[in-house]
């Protein structure tokens, strides 16, 4: 992973009769709130727009997941400026 350029985004574990270190405290803190936007998209994605990818081929799978990006993208707009968010 590190040789691409990836971080690794997984949880690390309490040590075993020790307190969590500060610092591994604070990652998984950092990592969750990451974790809980992605799955908050996905999660939309899948039950309110009932996606469900299957497709023959890669490139009309990755249309179909960027038709749904698009879609969400315009529903959050949308949902934004009726609340009269600045932006």
């Amino acid at each position: 992973m590190e040789k691409n350029g990836f971080v690794s985004m997984v949880h690390r574990k309490k040590p075993k009769g020790k307190p969590m270190p500060e610092a591994t405290r604070k990652a998984n803190a950092r990592k969750s709130m990451v974790r809980s936007k992605v799955k908050h998209v996905l999660a939309v994605q899948k039950h309110r727009m009932g996606l469900f990818i299957r497709t023959i081929g890669m490139e009309r799978a990755k249309t179909k997941i960027a038709m749904a990006n698009m879609v969400y993208n315009m529903q959050r707009l949308v949902w934004l400026n009726a609340r009269g968010a600045p932006g």
